[in-house]
């Protein structure tokens, strides 16, 4: 626990430390990098969707492997194989809402400054329904003849998670 601590704090310094002063240096703005462009840098989270999905065939190939009927057995593969996924996601994240927020605050008029806020919260709780709904659509419409579907209930090792990313 003590290296992944140490290597998050190393990535979290070589951000600040050189990220940041050399795209101030190429950019010429005070702040690093323009705010559409710090919003444009969200193509990272189809990078770590693709990622998602190719570690689902991982996973999936290593539960070929005898234990894919078995719902409750544990697969051997090391949960830190989620790390690169989650931080291309959290990265993603990050660009996105500081990029809109600051955007929102900087170039917004003063009375439009919490609306524009709130509709920007609005849009992705929206985001979070409407990817509630297809995840929804794609169980209902994925069903097979013996009730498999792409996203089972009880036995994700029977589903085709890698199909739906």
């Amino acid at each position: 626990m003590r290296r992944l601590r140490w290597g998050i704090c190393v990535f979290s310094c070589t951000i600040i430390f050189i990220f940041v002063p050399l795209a101030r240096k190429v950019t010429g703005l005070e702040r690093d990098i323009s705010f559409l462009s710090r919003m444009g840098i969200d193509f990272i989270s189809i990078l770590a969707t693709l990622v998602v999905g190719f570690m689902e065939i991982k996973r999936k190939n290593a539960a070929a492997h005898g234990i894919s009927d078995k719902a409750d057995t544990m697969i051997p593969i090391p949960v830190f194989w989620l790390v690169p996924q989650y931080c291309l996601h959290g990265m993603a994240e990050a660009f996105m809402s500081i990029g809109h927020l600051e955007f929102f605050y900087d170039q917004a008029p003063e009375s439009m400054r919490s609306t524009a806020s709130a509709l920007f919260w609005t849009a992705i709780s929206a985001g979070n329904y409407m990817s509630t709904l297809l995840v929804s659509l794609v169980h209902k419409f994925s069903a097979g003849p013996g009730g498999s579907n792409w996203l089972p209930d009880n036995n994700s090792n029977k589903g085709k998670l890698e199909d739906f990313y």
